[in-house]
């Protein structure tokens, strides 16, 4: 089964999913947040999923960002329409910033590191992957 991973975002959401070994983090796609529980619980129906990720933005302090008046909402409504399925919160502090520090390091060109979609893409599987990498920790 898949882990599925989510970088909310308030116009556009990044999203990355394991293979079904749960070994790589691979960026998935970038949609329009407006149609991200359609794209999800489709998606769930045609892969199978174990769990998903959220991005939880917090502040430098770890006090909660602004966008997560709007990730809780998401994540509650998650809850409800795919109940057999854990949704968790990792803490998404610099992903953007590992994103764009990806890109520079892949030799990618500045007119893509301009695109957004791609740096939410990326970012969604610096959080999966950070999410992966956790839980071997502990284990």
């Amino acid at each position: 089964m898949r882990i599925l991973a989510i970088d909310y975002g308030q116009k556009r959401t990044g999203i990355a999913v394991t293979d079904p070994l749960q070994l790589i983090a691979n960026g998935l796609t970038t949609v329009a947040t407006k149609d991200l529980e359609t794209f999800v619980t489709s998606y769930v129906q045609s892969e199978p999923v174990e769990r998903i990720i959220v991005g939880h933005p917090r502040q430098m302090n770890g006090e909660d960002s602004e966008n997560m008046r709007r990730i809780t909402p998401f994540v509650n409504r998650l809850r409800k329409l795919l109940p057999t399925i854990p949704v968790e919160l990792y803490d998404e502090r610099f992903t953007s910033v590992l994103a764009h520090r990806a890109m520079l390091d892949s030799g990618i060109g500045r007119k893509a590191r301009q695109n957004k979609a791609l740096v939410d893409e990326i970012s969604a599987t610096i959080i999966l992957q950070g999410w992966m990498e956790q839980l071997n920790r502990k284990s």
